[in-house]
């Protein structure tokens, strides 16, 4: 059994996702090789708790595709999503020990460690940010260049998000500061579409389905376009971890049964996702993800299928791209002061690939 869940269970994760919570780190690093993996089923499920937040944006396509296909069970896992209605508040949960691991962004990993609060990604979901930002046809008509956008309304999921990130680097590259625009929360799916529907925002940075649907419907013209590999090369200089899992080192250290069926798990949908056909993909997801529009459901997942991860795996390269992206973005992330090689490993991913063979 996962260590120390039933007690952390106790703690109440309805109340936690309304309010903050302190922040206690591990500082425990992986030093050794993963157990093996696969489970008999008629063995005692490993429980394990997950918090995300967006779950039915295309960035945690492969968590919903692993959950559906039932492959956390066939791991010998009984686990338990718990959606909040912020990256911040699926942090607090982990902080606070209320659930195991995260399925989040790379760059919260980063941000985490610059405040000395050691938690570890060990399989990545996406090697892109999956993310575009378009201009209000109608609020901005007349749009030409990123300048014009100056005094105007930029929605964005939430503040200290991976579409801040990228508006704000757009802006930067325009020569615009910050304050030349006023950012404002919108979050993802519904939220953000009704907002730029009702006039709320002049222009938006957001994940997918959100982005295609309004291209799509002509209601936005999109101004950069970082759902691709090209176009996040362009932008950030590289490839980038997005969307992964990540946990303390105490509880990777101390559950490797539990992070190995995680992982392969994960790795299996991912691979599912380089072969699925449109149908496949329909048949899976829940109805509510496709906003009511089968067929741009389908043509956002063709906007953002190469930039799913391959194999889980997450380079040195495409590390060091999300520090300095996050470092440029955020002035108290201080690169020199971060040990990058602690904020990830492979060692469940590649044992994964032992295990296969």
């Amino acid at each position: 059994m996962a260590h120390g869940l039933l007690n952390r269970r106790l703690f109440g994760l309805s109340a936690l996702a309304a309010t903050g919570c302190a922040y206690s780190s591990a500082a425990s690093a992986i030093t050794s090789m993963a157990s093996t993996a696969g489970a008999d089923p008629r063995a005692e499920k490993i429980k394990v708790t997950l918090a995300v937040s967006g779950k039915a944006s295309f960035y945690y396509l492969p968590l919903t595709i692993a959950e559906q296909l039932g492959y956390f069970e066939q791991e010998g896992l009984e686990l338990e999503i718990v959606e909040f209605q912020s990256a911040l508040r699926a942090q607090q949960a982990l902080s606070s020990g209320a659930v195991e691991t995260v399925c989040g962004s790379f760059d919260h990993v980063i941000a985490l460690h610059s405040k000395n609060q050691l938690v570890q990604s060990f399989v990545a979901l996406g090697r892109a940010p999956q993310m575009a930002m378009g201009v209000s046809l109608k609020n901005v008509p007349d749009y030409k260049e990123m300048v014009d956008l100056k005094g105007k309304k930029i929605g964005i999921i939430a503040a200290g998000t991976a579409s801040n990130m990228m508006a704000s680097l757009l802006m930067q590259r325009a020569g615009l500061l910050p304050s030349d625009v006023s950012f404002i929360g919108v979050g993802t799916a519904g939220g953000a579409m009704a907002a730029i529907r009702s006039g709320q925002i002049d222009a938006v940075c957001n994940l997918e389905p959100v982005m295609t649907m309004l291209e799509q419907k002509g209601e936005i013209k999109i101004i950069s376009d970082a759902r691709t590999l090209r176009g996040t090369q362009a932008l950030f200089g590289g490839l980038m971890p997005a969307a992964c899992l990540y946990a303390s080192p105490d509880f990777l250290q101390k559950n490797r049964s539990a992070a190995q069926g995680l992982t392969n798990a994960m790795v299996r949908a991912l691979l599912w996702l380089q072969s699925a056909g449109g149908r496949d993909l329909i048949k899976l997801v829940p109805e509510s993800y496709l906003l009511g529009d089968r067929g741009l459901y389908l043509a956002s997942f063709n906007n953002i299928r190469e930039s799913i991860s391959l194999n889980g795996l997450i380079s040195d390269g495409e590390a060091k791209t999300a520090m300095r992206a996050l470092s440029n973005f955020e002035p108290s992330v201080k690169p020199e002061k971060i040990e990058l090689i602690k904020t990830f490993t492979n060692v469940f991913v590649k044992r994964k690939k032992q295990i296969q063979q």
